[in-house]
């Protein structure tokens, strides 16, 4: 056993600054999770009088209560709704996570038709395309629960159009992969909407409210002068009776819901159960992991005292820790599944590129899934480190990275910088799984780096040319660029892109690594074989 030590003091100064700082920040993302919640809940009269159910109900009843819910990228959008921080809606017009239905775990994705009639909120395209990779790469059936006014047009973006054909792309490439598409149609799938309706394997449709038309009523006329109302053209009786779209009638979405439980129920959909284990939880208490990120990425963190926290026992075999040693590497246990961890405390140099590159391909030879907690300021930089091979084993570190044949997960702790964003398998490595801490900072280098950097070049161009160094529009030129990089490197700026799949609260950081590296592990555990049925529509 290699226990680790407790080194922080929660009674210090410091800790409490740290402390008070990320709770801050959870307080933050929390109160604009509410507001979206409110948003939506704000058309609950409207809602309720018409006999509907609001999406997070809906979402509420598809579920089996009290199982784990890990809900997915709930501030995608923030601020390109409205630029007004105090008024934006985040969650991309989508409410989607990964839960259990029937006993089954899915991927669950509903419009969130409180907010604009469901209509795709900004991001929200990349949200929903995000889930389907998910549920793609996790082998997940996929539960939709749709009622939306389709693409915003007054929003309208060519570029949106066309990416958005991978959304039904990926509807069928789901059934083609054997994973069950269930929809539930609460409501308008309009238009190219309709497809996310008809490309599925068992479609639900709630009757008197179910609308499924290429063109609707208004559109109709002006095409071809046909007059139609929207239950002749595109309700769930005529759908479920005469076109054969719908597949079951429900009566109301209550009704509804509870057929698309029934419909897994059926399947009897064969998943791995997670192996009982023993194990001991971590001998420290998880609420200390809010004073031990300093809110100053400039300030170093001993990350052994996250690994301590979130591992069973605190018990960490670190490899080769003399060797390289700002790169702590090692072998760990989270509710008794076996884990590699990678994590930073301090900037990669040669040495420790070195030997994460050696420690992921161990752990592929093993089939150990990787888990990188993020906290660099990238590779180090220097006459000796060049000299020393830094940009072969930076290179090295990034192809093991790329090249890794086991579930890889990342969390974003503190800074992510630089190239040491890519060797520590952030968004563009395509990890399984990406998540953020509230503190966590990503960018290309720090604003403060990149000002010094331009200022240098600028100034050295003017020398070049002869001309005086204006000083003022040099330090307004600074000004400018520390604003642009401090405003896109937090996580209220990276998460509303979908440049990860949601912010963690860091106490949580166990229950979410104990749930994905279960769903990892079943759905690796999926063979080809069972992979190769899909349902064919009548």
């Amino acid at each position: 056993m290699s226990i680790l030590e407790n080194t922080i003091s929660p009674g210090s100064t410091s800790y409490h600054v740290n402390r008070d700082g990320m709770l801050a920040l959870i307080d933050r993302m929390r109160a604009l999770e509410e507001r979206t919640r409110a948003a939506s809940a704000a058309a609950k009269d409207r809602f309720h009088k018409r006999g509907q159910l609001l999406p997070r109900e809906r979402v509420a009843l598809v579920l089996d209560p009290g199982a784990p819910f890990i809900e997915l990228s709930t501030l995608a959008g923030y601020m390109f709704d409205v630029p007004d921080p105090n008024k934006s809606v985040p969650g991309g017009g989508v409410i989607a996570g990964i839960g259990f239905v029937s006993g089954v775990r899915c991927m669950v994705s509903a419009s969130d038709a409180g907010i604009d009639a469901g209509a795709l909120q900004p991001y929200g395209l990349d949200k929903t395309l995000r889930v389907q990779e998910l549920a793609l790469e996790n082998k997940l059936p996929y539960v939709q629960l749709v009622e939306s006014a389709g693409a915003n047009l007054l929003r309208y973006r060519v570029e949106d159009f066309v990416r958005g054909g991978n959304i039904f792309r990926n509807l069928a490439r789901l059934s083609a992969a054997g994973l069950p598409v269930v929809t539930v149609t609460h409501g308008s799938s309009t238009a190219g909407g309709a497809y996310q309706t008809g490309l599925s394997d068992y479609i639900v449709m709630v009757r008197g409210r179910t609308r499924a038309f290429l063109a609707g009523p208004p559109l109709l006329k002006a095409a071809t002068g046909e007059i139609a109302t929207e239950e002749e053209l595109g309700g769930a009786e005529m759908h479920t009776q005469v076109s054969g779209l719908g597949d079951y009638l429900a009566e109301d979405d209550r009704d509804a819901l509870r057929i698309a439980r029934e419909i897994m129920a059926a399947l009897q959909w064969e998943r791995p159960g997670r192996v009982a284990a023993q194990f001991k939880p971590p001998r420290y208490d998880q609420d200390e992991l809010l004073g031990i990120m300093s809110m100053d990425h400039k300030r170093p963190v001993d990350m052994k005292q996250v690994i301590a926290r979130i591992v069973d026992d605190s018990d960490f075999t670190e490899m080769a820790p003399n060797y390289g040693p700002a790169t702590v590497c090692g072998h760990a246990r989270i509710e008794g599944q076996a884990i590699g961890i990678i994590t930073n405390n301090g900037p990669l140099d040669p040495a420790g590129a070195n030997k994460a590159t050696h420690f992921i391909q161990a752990c592929c030879q093993t089939r150990t899934p990787l888990l990188y907690l993020n906290n660099t300021t990238g590779y180090m930089v220097g006459k000796a480190y060049e000299e020393a091979g830094m940009i072969k084993h930076g290179s090295k570190m990034i192809q093991a990275v790329t090249s890794a044949t086991v579930p890889q997960i990342t969390i974003y702790c503190g800074a992510s910088f630089g190239a040491g964003n890519y060797g520590m398998c952030g968004r563009g490595f395509h990890p399984r799984f990406c998540f953020s801490w509230p503190n966590a900072k990503t960018a290309v280098m720090g604003g403060e780096q990149a000002a010094e950097t331009m200022a240098i070049v600028t100034e050295a161009a003017a020398v070049r040319r002869g001309k005086p160094v204006e000083k003022d529009k040099l330090e307004a030129m600074k000004a400018q660029i520390i604003g642009v990089f401090d405003g896109q490197m937090d996580v209220f700026s990276t998460s509303a892109r979908v440049l990860d799949d949601g912010v963690i609260d860091p106490r949580d950081t166990r229950a979410v690594l104990s749930e994905v590296l279960a769903i990892c592990r079943e759905g690796d555990a999926r063979t080809p074989q069972r992979m190769q049925f899909s349902v064919a529509r009548p």
